[in-house]
């Protein structure tokens, strides 16, 4: 199967992770790709922050772009080793990493990651990892995929003998993991933002599309149902299950003939859409249908990463993911540097995403 470039990218933090500093070139004939490919791989990570690009040279970032200390930050955790666990380096997570690296900086503290790959059967390997590397408290992210990845590799990270905040993903109600402190966007939130956008442009009940193989996936689904439930709104069709056009190109398929049946029928008029790679490839493919996006179908894109990038800018709900990062990194470093004996009280915080109006949606009395 070939290799994503996801998946490269993360191949490539993690050489220069273990190297601190590697020549592009070199960079390239361990990747197997040419050295053009290297050098944009290269110049993507380090414009998310991710990688540090000086002549020809990339190393691992020793502070993030102003992070600098400020009077409120001081030298609280200078000295701390911080760990953190995430699936991926890329798309989503990339920016969940570079507000915890900015918040570890700012704070005095180095930060340490290691990638998953959405193998959550290794997660407590890679945990234990990052704490033989000297991580006093960790930022966990597990590789969940869904409930069952929960039931079977969770438990572990409320036995571990340091401070953890559970990253991105929230906890069975009255499980050993639901005592963690954790830092989460509130994706019910981002999922009300949309579907009010589309009602108040003159759209009837907007469908969902969305797959199932992420935590965020399972939770705007959620967010969906119960969206549904406080605007009031008659249940449309189910969701329809959507699928990564290269992955998996019958199911890809599936979803998009399933929504221009929608769209035909007078069904529907507005969708949205998780995550913003399947909304640009399906937007394209209802293109080649006769479906035109906004003309014939407001589409709203999840996530927000390359949402603004598509042929007609797609509206997107943003969640924060770089403040998520940068909050879980802030709250570890207050526990690290409670007094002893302090018994704080552990927290849940939710942040709300925001919705990113661009083309995709067309004009009120659409």
């Amino acid at each position: 199967m070939r290799e994503s470039a996801a998946e490269r990218h993360d191949r490539l933090l993690a050489l220069v992770r273990e190297r601190g500093t590697a020549r592009v070139s070199d960079l390239a004939a361990l990747l197997g790709v040419s050295p053009v490919t290297a050098r944009r791989d290269v110049e993507a990570l380090a414009a998310k922050g991710l990688l540090d690009r000086v002549h020809g040279q990339v190393s691992w970032p020793r502070a993030a772009p102003g992070a600098a200390p400020g009077a409120d930050d001081g030298p609280r955790g200078e000295g701390l080793v911080l760990g953190l666990l995430a699936p991926s380096a890329t798309y989503y997570f990339a920016e969940v990493i570079r507000g915890a690296h900015e918040a570890a900086a700012r704070a005095g503290a180095r930060l340490v990651l290691r990638v998953s790959d959405y193998r959550p059967e290794e997660d407590r390997a890679r945990t234990e990892g990052l704490l033989a590397a000297g991580a006093e408290g960790v930022l966990v992210a597990p590789g969940w995929r869904g409930p069952e990845d929960r039931l079977a590799y969770g438990d572990w990270l409320a036995e571990l003998p340091v401070p953890a905040v559970l990253l991105e993903r929230r906890a069975e109600p009255g499980s050993p993991l639901d005592g963690l402190d954790r830092v989460a966007s509130d994706h019910a939130h981002g999922v009300l933002l949309a579907l009010r956008h589309l009602l108040g442009l003159g759209h009837a009940t907007p469908l969902l599309v969305a797959r199932r193989d992420s935590p965020t996936a399972l939770a705007v689904r959620a967010g969906y149902a119960e969206a549904l439930g406080t605007l009031g709104l008659a249940k449309p069709r189910p969701v329809i299950d959507s699928a990564p056009a290269q992955a998996d190109p019958e199911g890809f398929e599936r979803a998009v003939r399933a929504l221009h049946e929608a769209v035909g029928s007078g069904l529907a008029s507005a969708a949205l859409v998780h995550n913003d790679v399947d909304a640009i490839e399906i937007a394209r493919r209802l293109g080649e249908l006769g479906v035109r996006v906004p003309r014939d179908l407001a589409l709203i894109a999840y996530d927000d990463e390359v949402a603004a990038l598509a042929d007609t800018p797609l509206t997107a709900v943003a969640p924060p993911k770089r403040q998520v990062g940068r909050h879980a990194a802030q709250l570890l470093v207050e526990r690290l540097t409670e007094a002893p004996g302090e018994d704080a009280a552990r927290r849940h915080l939710s942040l709300l995403p925001t919705l990113r109006v661009r083309d995709s949606c067309g004009s009120a009395g659409a």
